[in-house]
């Protein structure tokens, strides 16, 4: 009985192995190209930034004027940035959960490649002039079929390894993940169609696309932040999740409140008048999903505080957590109908609040994600602890400087519109020295990145050094079972712990 436990266990590592070696091209290729995107849109939001508070910078191009660079600036966040790290962790952890190794790294990044024109050639049609002005929408109108028939080619593969997985449990993270699978493109081609084929009324298309940037943010980047976060906080911990039947409440109600979310933006606009009150309500009410999870994860993680100092996927994971938090809190307080809501409809609040839950929830979650996935995938350990410290330092402290100067800055500006017996000159007054504030905390975040890229092309190129020891930790801890038994990976163990093949 004693002599089958290490066969057991060295085939579920040779299984593990051989899931990450059929995945390690395409991940480290969305990751790499991801990480390179997200810098380009670091350096057109520092462009942008400044030219808030200094018009006259770069006035003299017109590619680089606000009205184009700044949804370049959005656009490559989301699309370039947000989108192919998603594809990263989807396929790689989805392929984990179900047990299978890939069959089609070929096709996925063929897919890739093709979703990485169609964002270099949306960015180049904003910057140029071309931009269809929708927020979050500004790519060229025949981008949005090739992003859509690349997405498909790239996910479809996971949906065929959870069908084909081994009968058992279907883990919380599984059911995130799915979700945004299913609704992303519901959100996309709903959304796509109805204001690029079937153009109606102007006030109706600026609802549809209030809509769509709310959908996207909760019903795609959310869940899928979540389904990492609840994969790795037990995985690295080596504790189950702390209660299931609350990480269940928070999946149900998000899925069930955020569709209605998003049309608080057109408050005031010649709509149904309950609308933009529904949606600042259903906004609102996100704060029982996110609390939820946040609590949920937080007592996951929190069992395990040695392992929480030593982790760099969980002390990114965990202020991703915290960003959520902060997140809720801020969907209640900016969308008070009658106190908040009309001083950040137009101002720079609502900019806050989006770089906050792309960035500071969404981007933290993913990068927790990548320290915990690259070194098993690429079989090296992470070159320097201080370059990931110096990564995890300045994006903490930038992007709470670039949240708080838009959040605050953009409700002294909403109180400067509001105030009727000033000239209007006053709100930008008033919005100054936030402005400034917040280019200068970009160029911190850009300074993060660039250690970021750096060190995570030097480990697709397996320059990184070959270990036996957990990543980074300080001590092996957790060497047991995720959630439920999740897949028996002792996952705080090295790439090189596992037996050669």
């Amino acid at each position: 009985m004693s002599s089958a436990i290490p066969t057991t266990s060295d085939q579920d590592a040779l299984l593990r192995a051989g899931i990450d070696r059929s995945l390690r091209h395409p991940v480290m290729f969305f990751l790499t190209s991801g990480a390179a995107w997200l810098a380009v849109s670091i350096v057109l939001g520092i462009i942008s930034s400044a030219k808030v508070h200094s018009p006259e910078f770069l006035s003299g191009c017109s590619w680089l004027t606000y009205g184009r660079v700044f949804p370049a600036h959005i656009n490559a966040l989301i699309y370039g940035w947000g989108f192919q790290a998603a594809f990263a962790v989807i396929i790689w952890m989805m392929a984990r959960l179900s047990r299978k190794e890939c069959t089609a790294a070929g096709i996925i990044l063929t897919a890739g490649h093709i979703w990485n024109l169609a964002v270099s050639l949306g960015v180049i049609g904003i910057l140029s002039g071309n931009g269809t002005g929708m927020p979050w929408m500004e790519f060229p109108a025949f981008t949005w079929p090739v992003l859509l028939f690349s997405y498909f080619a790239i996910v479809i593969w996971s949906f065929i390894q959870f069908r084909v997985r081994p009968e058992g449990h279907v883990y919380i993270s599984q059911w995130y993940l799915l979700a945004a699978l299913v609704w992303f493109p519901w959100i996309f081609i709903t959304a796509n169609t109805l204001l690029n084929c079937l153009p109606g009324h102007p006030v109706m298309a600026a609802g549809i696309n209030a809509w769509y940037k709310s959908a996207l943010m909760f019903l795609f980047f959310t869940p899928v932040a979540l389904g990492t976060a609840y994969y790795l906080a037990p995985k690295v911990t080596g504790r189950p999740v702390y209660s299931y039947s609350l990480a269940k409440l928070g999946f149900w109600s998000l899925a069930i409140i955020a569709p209605w979310a998003g049309m608080q933006k057109l408050a005031g606009a010649p709509i149904p008048y309950f609308l933009p009150y529904l949606g600042a309500a259903a906004t609102a009410l996100l704060f029982v999903p996110s609390v939820a999870a946040s609590i949920n994860l937080l007592r996951t993680t929190m069992s395990s505080e040695e392992t929480v100092s030593g982790s760099p996927s969980l002390r990114f994971t965990i202020a991703g957590i915290v960003g959520l938090l902060v997140l809720a809190v801020s969907a209640v307080g900016l969308n008070l109908p009658d106190s908040t809501l009309p001083l950040t409809q137009f101002s720079l609040s609502g900019y806050g609040f989006e770089i906050l839950a792309l960035y500071g929830f969404f981007s933290f979650i993913m990068f927790g994600a990548v320290y915990f996935i690259v070194p098993r995938i690429t079989r090296r350990e992470w070159l320097s602890r201080r370059m990931i410290k110096v990564h995890f330092l300045l994006s903490v402290y930038g992007i709470m400087a670039v949240v708080l100067f838009a959040l605050v800055g953009g409700l002294e500006q909403g109180i400067g519109q509001e105030d009727w017996a000033q000239p209007w000159e006053s709100a930008a007054t008033r919005a100054f020295p936030y402005a400034v504030g917040t280019t200068i905390a970009w160029c911190f975040i850009l300074l993060s990145n660039i250690f970021f890229f750096i060190h995570l092309t030097l480990m697709w190129l397996r320059l990184g050094r070959r270990s036996s020891h957990p990543t980074l930790l300080v001590a092996a801890h957790g060497h047991g079972p995720g959630p439920h038994g999740e897949e028996g990976d002792i996952d705080n163990a090295g790439p090189g712990s596992l037996p050669a093949h």
